[in-house]
């Protein structure tokens, strides 16, 4: 196989064999994640026909009798599911609107950043959090915000703010606030990361022409900036919306505990305890394929009507 390309008014060929040859370092460096996304993504399909079936561990596939829907049927008669659903959904869709704007934000507010150590030092303190584990972040939280020796409680006291200290893990409607909030600071510096390189593809002469007219920072960013990396906006507001479902066990499990359950019960949570630790694998199966077939639908839906919109899309 051969693959043409003409550059200057020459044409030039290249084959697959001169290809690998030339760039082997290249291909054996995408073989590996692409061996791993093929054995712990593409190979555990076959499992998925647990939804399926009453699945019993000790009689494995070939001895486990075949139910049909009748699993999904169960699930979806369940109130637990439906608390879980409705929580995951909200809880979700909040996320996305107060989670998904502050990366933009953020990577504008660096983009115009002159001082360039300062700004390399405040991005690399920002990216900081995505790297800790949440049993990090859900311990010193829990520390942090306790309503009487709390630091943040503590300090608001002294100040003069607050009376009394505020149950910022230990109410539901502030454990609601927290929860998104905590979860903004642990992504929103590294969502920067692809803004800001595509920041960087946006032409000077641009910014220039634009100074020339006598457009403002703040206008160079409205009219320059943001368009310029609207493309990339929309791919990642669809990679987002197919998440809609989906929930963090581990967030919910380190930020969570008995007088917020009404809250924190969300898919990631009953499938774990309804499904996994009960030994229900097929009921576990089948609300995961639940969660993967709404995403789907939402990536697929979003991505038709973004290019009605006019934008490339996702796919």
């Amino acid at each position: 196989m051969k693959k043409q390309s003409k550059k200057g008014g020459v044409v030039t060929t290249t084959s697959w064999k001169s290809a690998l040859k030339r760039d082997w370092q290249l291909y054996l460096l995408l073989l590996i994640p692409l061996v791993l996304v093929i054995v712990f993504s593409y190979g555990a399909y076959p499992g998925l026909r647990m939804a399926f079936m009453d699945y019993k561990p000790a009689k494995g596939y070939a001895g486990s009798k075949w139910v049909g829907w009748a699993t999904f049927q169960k699930v979806f008669k369940d109130a637990d599911f439906g608390r879980a659903l409705r929580n995951s959904i909200v809880f979700n869709i909040a996320d996305l609107l107060v989670g998904f704007p502050m990366p933009i934000i953020l990577a504008l507010i660096l983009n115009e950043l002159r001082y360039k150590r300062f700004k390399k030092v405040s991005q690399t303190i920002l990216y900081l959090p995505h790297f800790l584990s949440w049993a990090i972040i859900g311990s010193v939280a829990l520390t942090m915000f306790k309503p009487s020796s709390g630091l943040v409680n503590v300090a608001m006291m002294q100040a003069g703010f607050i009376e009394q200290g505020i149950p910022f893990l230990n109410e539901k409607w502030h454990w609601a606030i927290t929860y998104l909030l905590i979860g903004v600071w642990q992504g929103m510096g590294w969502g920067t990361i692809l803004y800001l390189a595509a920041i960087t593809g946006i032409s000077g002469e641009l910014y220039e022409a634009a100074m020339i007219d006598g457009a403002n920072r703040w206008q160079r960013m409205i009219h320059i900036t943001l368009p310029g990396i609207r493309s990339t906006i929309v791919t990642l507001l669809i990679m987002n919306l197919g998440r809609v479902m989906g929930s963090n066990l581990e967030r919910l499990t380190a930020l969570g505990n008995t007088q917020v359950k009404e809250f924190q019960y969300q898919l990631a949570v009953y499938i774990y305890q309804k499904g996994i630790s009960n030994n229900k694998f097929s009921m576990a199966t089948a609300v995961g394929l639940f969660q993967s077939a709404i995403g789907v639908i939402l990536v697929l839906l979003s991505d038709r009507i973004a290019k009605k919109l006019g934008e490339d899309g996702l796919l």
